[in-house]
């Protein structure tokens, strides 16, 4: 008599069911922040030559974060996912750093992975405004040579939170309290969003140690003194959500900003007009017709006033600046200049006089930026 193995005996072995890993929630949510930005801002996944994207990464762990969660469209072949590691060379053994971060990203499948040594002036503005300037150029110049469709930037919540904090220090307009915007041309922030204890978390989920920026708790940087001391100080006496309000704030302040620059946009190409024919002025003008700048509500004239400076080659004008041309509309005290930064001067023309040796220009404000020769 034959014995059935499956009755009697010793019963047959059947694998073990495959267990599949849990989904940390704060990487599912990381990955559907990096999936809708990409979403939003055209790229479709798929196709026979998917988008490539590229993540800026320092090394850090909201950027290590960010190339985790992005690195899961890379393996569903949605997207080709790279990288761009900036080595700035402002503390001992960051190429070290640099070519940690460089393996990392690779283990994780993403390709090409570039490094980019620059180096950061000493002069002509602060050390973050210019490690940022180079390191923004050294991206710029790898979208130009992998053809990159966007870059994602691991900006998070409390960054943003800072970031208007700061704003508010300075005794920001519109547009700086509304913070870092979501997109910048090529350039994404898909975490804005998400706090950073997120981030610390996807790393530790994914066996990843990140590196942690020395500067980032140096007193020495007013961002740095926001982080470990103001917005903890702030929820100790106020209570938890800052961070999170801020963020809001942002948002809203972001959707009347480009309102407001957008209508100021129109409003400028509509009243600019070209200097008199044969002024012989030496450098570039332009002039603004006074009665409809003063009929204009003062966000709008405000923001038209500055966009005539930055026609020029000016910069961005403070708002005292602004305030002093704005002085020029009332018709009492200087006709001017007023001088801006950029070379450029505001004046207030006198009635029958021309603008330099042109025809009358009575009832407009001029605009002139000096030639640099």
């Amino acid at each position: 008599m034959h014995e059935n193995p499956g009755i009697s005996g010793t019963a047959a072995v059947r694998p073990a069911p495959r267990v599949r890993k849990r989904l940390l929630p704060t990487l599912g949510d990381a990955r559907n922040s990096v999936r809708d930005a990409l979403r939003d801002a055209g790229l479709a996944p798929g196709g026979d030559q998917p988008p490539l994207i590229l993540v800026a990464c320092s090394g850090g762990p909201d950027s290590l974060a960010l190339a985790e969660a992005a690195s899961f469209f890379s393996r569903r072949g949605d997207y080709r996912v790279g990288a761009v590691v900036v080595d700035h060379g402002l503390q001992e053994g960051s190429a070290a750093v640099a070519e940690r971060t460089r393996q990392k990203l690779e283990a994780m499948g993403l390709a090409p992975v570039l490094v980019r040594q620059v180096t950061v002036p000493t002069s002509g503005m602060g050390p973050e405004a210019a490690a940022r300037t180079v390191r923004y150029a050294a991206l710029d110049a790898a979208v130009e040579e992998l053809h990159a469709d966007a870059v994602l930037l691991g900006h998070t919540l409390d960054d943003q939170a800072e970031q208007v904090l700061l704003g508010l220090m300075r005794g920001s307009g519109t547009r700086s309290l509304a913070g870092m915007p979501a997109v910048r041309g090529k350039y994404l922030r898909p975490f804005l969003g998400l706090r950073r204890e997120a981030t610390l978390e996807i790393c530790e989920h994914a066996g990843l140690d990140p590196w942690h920026d020395p500067s980032n708790r140096d007193s020495a940087y007013a961002r740095s003194r926001v982080r470990t001391e103001v917005l903890p100080f702030l929820e100790e006496k106020l209570g938890p959500g800052i961070a999170e309000a801020l963020f809001r704030s942002s948002r809203i302040l972001s959707a009347d900003a480009d309102y407001l620059d957008e209508k100021a946009a129109r409003t400028f190409e509509k009243l600019r007009l070209d200097p008199p024919a044969g002024s012989g002025a030496e450098g570039a003008e332009l002039l603004l017709p006074e009665a409809p700048l003063r009929d204009l509500p003062a966000a709008l004239r405000q923001r038209v006033l500055a966009l005539a400076a930055l026609a020029l080659g000016g910069a961005q004008p403070s708002y005292e600046r602004l305030a002093a041309v704005e002085s020029l509309l009332r018709r009492t005290g200087s006709a001017g200049p007023v001088q801006l930064v950029g070379k450029v001067s505001v004046y207030r023309q006198p009635r029958g006089k021309a603008v330099h040796h042109g025809g009358s220009s009575y009832g407009n404000l001029v605009f002139r930026k000096k030639s640099s020769t």
